[in-house]
């Protein structure tokens, strides 16, 4: 084959064969989710014909917004490079501890929202001073406390559910037919937490620590810091999590979320970060709890069991682990 040695001519470098173009397979392998997502969302539309109802796509809306909540501060942990197992847990027992301000010690609901979000965001304190300076791996970390949290809660409620305040009962409720308050908040949180990853000093310190967690330090950042940051941040959007979904369900149940933890990182996962860290989005993330949703709806709206449900779900995170590997070696 001749070579062009001609100054401004470069060589074509394309692969050859019958395989789709670089561009194509990279645009498939960066939206891999989305595209997941409008295909299944067709294909629940075609097998069942209640599927496309403005109440059923909006109820779709309102399932997803408790795991998309939590998932958004499981995507800060992913990205650094950590983990974390806890947040249900701690999503319940801010809930509790929120009920318990408003319902027993009579605290005004706006200062007892403020409280229940102070007392995620401690719980997640106490996973970064762990992580960072204790120098626990974030899986053993967090997961203790999971088992303090829920513990904690049931405690504080003395294992009953405690009811919320009325004014909070509309946090939960659907303002009109085409509106619901959580899918509003899911996406209020969305935003915070895309601001937070692409705008901010932590946010892009959380990508150069999970990327290369030596040379973020090497380059000046307060690796420590941040991770206490982060870990603060997940317990913070957990807390906002428990709110929404004690609303829901009209009480602080100290045996809620349980759980939820995992359904948050499969979203994290599904939505295109990953698990080595250095790589994730809030945008992302918001589609794999979507498809999570549109997922379990749907196989119900099919009379799918509720066992091979979690056969379906499985595979889907198996899926997304493998896409997540071939992307990376693209």
């Amino acid at each position: 084959m001749a070579i062009d040695t001609q100054p401004g001519h470069r060589l074509d470098k394309r692969p050859s064969g019958n395989g789709p173009p670089p561009v194509i397979r990279r645009l498939v392998l960066d939206n891999g989710a989305l595209l997941a997502l409008v295909a299944m969302v067709i294909l629940m539309a075609v097998l069942s014909g209640n599927f496309f109802t403005t109440t059923n796509i909006v109820n779709v809306g309102v399932q997803a917004s408790v795991t998309a909540i939590l998932a958004y501060g499981v995507t800060f942990a992913i990205v650094s490079g950590g983990i974390d197992l806890s947040v249900g847990s701690v999503a319940a027992f801010s809930a509790v501890m929120l009920g318990w301000f408003t319902t027993n010690q009579g605290v005004p609901v706006f200062f007892g929202v403020i409280l229940a979000i102070l007392v995620g965001t401690a719980c997640g304190l106490v996973n970064g001073l762990l992580i960072a300076y204790g120098k626990l791996p974030p899986f053993i970390a967090t997961l203790a406390m999971l088992s303090a949290a829920r513990g904690l809660a049931q405690v504080v409620s003395e294992g009953a559910p405690i009811a919320l305040p009325d004014s909070l009962s509309w946090v939960g409720e659907n303002l009109n037919d085409y509106i619901a308050t959580p899918v509003l908040i899911m996406i209020a949180m969305g935003l915070i937490a895309g601001l937070v990853l692409m705008r901010t000093y932590s946010g892009r310190s959380m990508y150069a620590i999970g990327g290369n967690e030596e040379a973020a330090r090497l380059s000046g950042i307060r690796v420590q810091r941040q991770k206490i940051i982060v870990y603060a941040l997940v317990g913070a959007f957990a807390a906002v999590a428990g709110i929404v979904l004690a609303s829901r369900l009209v009480s602080a149940q100290p045996n809620a979320a349980e759980g939820y933890e995992l359904d948050a990182i499969a979203a994290v996962v599904i939505g295109g970060a990953s698990l080595a860290g250095g790589v994730g989005k809030a945008s992302g993330t918001l589609i794999g709890a979507l498809i999570l949703a549109v997922l379990r709806n749907g196989l119900n709206l099919l009379d799918v069991s509720a066992f091979w449900q979690q056969v379906v779900i499985g595979a889907v995170i198996a899926l997304a682990v493998l896409l997540d590997t071939l992307r990376r070696r693209a």
